[in-house]
């Protein structure tokens, strides 16, 4: 793994390896959605790990969909953010907030406002969500009308404005994991007439708007984006078009010059081999359930710049020097994943304890 030790710039980021912390739901912020008291020191135990991309953080009201997840559009989430940002930068590392709008992946009874959900189009994801009063059918989503998808870019754009506010060092566009910005992308979750649905490049214009938004508010050296090409999460199916959707979305974020793309691979490596060759700056990509000797894999192999890791760096906030040791890992415990208190989330036990 000798190129995994190798530095690399990430934006304006001089990082001394090559991984990087994925983001990853805990379900631990306040009810107001100001992140919990034990997060400063979560993410500061993991700051070996250099680049820390955040748990997502809903810009808005409508933006959240599972319980108890943070928010970065208050003057609460603000501050409570601040201190997250604070205490990874006095240890050593660098924090993205992700900027995560779940679309129709959402409950009345886990919003703010209890209202129903938006998409793109009046579809259902067929899929159940847990909620305040257990597993329920996720409802019909109220499609967003042209004037509440500019209002959306806006929140987008707030948002990252309020996470540089906070001290966050950029920002990550989550456009992956069957949330809004893939719904616009999906042929079964968009069936749109307007200029937001139908074609390619139509289909392509929200993620890009939402884009070019950030970039301008806050520079794209401080600006993120991340892809999940083909994964089947939420219920979506991109298509057939769909790897053509991506051929000509990547292109046109290129030319936004942002600090990183961050794909999450699910398995088309034609695909992953095209976009290696159409993004000009940093390319993450998270390989999930890679054993841990293919770490680098992708990175030896030029395909990518930066190998982002989640459970590992769930249960181990020691990993990078895990690694270079030999040390056998922590298992993750599945079951303190979500919600809770300080077992599973700050207790993990490291090699100096």
């Amino acid at each position: 793994m000798t190129q995994l030790w190798s530095p690399v710039n990430v934006g304006r980021l001089k990082l001394s390896h090559r991984l990087a912390m994925a983001p990853m739901t805990r379900s631990r912020a306040k009810q107001d959605g100001t992140p919990g008291d034990l997060s400063p020191l979560y993410y500061a135990q993991r700051a070996s790990l250099g680049l820390l991309i955040s748990e997502g953080a809903q810009p808005s009201d409508d933006g959240q969909g599972y319980l108890n997840t943070p928010g970065i559009y208050t003057d609460s989430h603000i501050s409570g953010w601040r201190k997250v940002a604070d205490q990874v930068h006095a240890s050593g590392g660098y924090l993205f907030i992700q900027l995560m709008h779940v679309g129709r992946m959402s409950h009345p009874d886990n919003t703010p406002h209890h209202r129903q959900p938006v998409g793109p189009s009046a579809i259902a994801p067929g899929v159940p969500m847990f909620t305040v009063n257990g597993m329920l059918d996720i409802p019909v989503p109220r499609e967003l009308n042209a004037e509440e998808i500019k209002t959306t870019v806006q929140d987008f754009r707030k948002a990252a404005a309020a996470a540089i506010q906070a001290g966050a060092d950029g920002v990550e566009i989550h456009g992956a994991n069957g949330y809004l910005i893939q719904q616009f992308i999906a042929e079964n979750s968009n069936k749109r007439s307007d200029e937001y649905g139908g074609s390619i490049e139509n289909r392509a214009r929200f993620a890009i708007e939402v884009a070019e938004a950030v970039v301008k508010e806050i520079g794209p050296e401080r600006t993120g984006f991340r892809i999940s090409p083909g994964v089947p999460i939420g219920g979506l199916d991109e298509g057939v078009s769909g790897p053509d959707v991506y051929k000509y979305l990547i292109p046109k974020l290129a030319k936004l010059n942002l600090a990183y793309l961050h794909l999450l691979h699910g398995g088309n490596e034609e695909l992953l081999r095209n976009i290696r060759s159409l993004w000009p700056t940093a390319l993450l990509v998270n390989r999930a359930g890679r054993p841990l000797e293919s770490l680098s894999v992708d990175i030896d192999a030029g395909l990518a710049d930066v190998a982002p890791v989640g459970a590992w760096a769930l249960a181990n906030p020691d990993l990078v020097e895990r690694i270079k040791s030999g040390t056998p890992l922590n298992e993750a415990d599945r079951s303190t994943y979500y919600g809770g208190d300080s077992q599973g989330y700050t207790d993990y036990p490291t090699i100096l304890k």
